[in-house]
């Protein structure tokens, strides 16, 4: 016998959009951070012709795309309006699927974490905050942030859930 089965689950959510918040703290603190360390253009290198830590800004999307714009204004705001939509699909996505913690929801919420920091600076400052430079070889890699690798990372456990056979759930 079965007791409480038709209680309600309890719900994830809040615990979702904590890693979101995280993310985005880290985010904004880390950039905060270099801001008053690393003047603007200079590199503090952790590991030297590999890793550094740098100050550049990004007016543009991801990779500098739309940088050199003879709009600048207006492909901010563009970003801006995408990165607000984008980030409401995501926020309404995990409302909807929040009563699990899975690969797909952290994902989001890690996505939406990204999203909201650079969102942040888009807003305040008109550019992206960004301060890890890699180099591999030869090969300077644009440099970014901890809300760019949060927003990869996310994308990357979306795609890898897509790959997991389904589960059934067991409601």
């Amino acid at each position: 016998m079965k007791l409480f089965t038709n209680w309600p689950r309890p719900r994830r959510l809040p615990w979702l959009l904590a890693i979101a918040a995280v993310v985005a703290l880290a985010d904004r603190f880390t950039k905060m951070w270099v801001v008053a360390h690393v003047r603007y253009g200079d590199v503090l290198p952790v590991i030297p012709r590999v890793l550094g830590i740098s100050h550049w800004t990004n007016e543009g999307a991801a990779f500098s795309a739309f940088a050199d714009s003879s709009r600048p204004d207006a492909v901010r705001w563009g970003l801006i309006a995408f990165t607000v939509v984008a980030a409401l699909a995501v926020l309404a996505v995990l409302i909807r699927f929040g009563n699990r913690i899975t690969l797909a929801t952290v994902a989001l919420a890690l996505v939406l974490g990204g999203a909201l920091g650079n969102l942040h600076d888009r807003i305040a400052y008109g550019a992206v905050i960004d301060f890890v430079e890699v180099n591999i070889f030869s090969y300077h890699y644009p440099d970014f942030n901890l809300a760019d690798s949060a927003i990869v990372i996310g994308a990357c456990l979306l795609f890898l859930d897509s790959l997991l056979p389904e589960r059934k759930s067991a409601v």
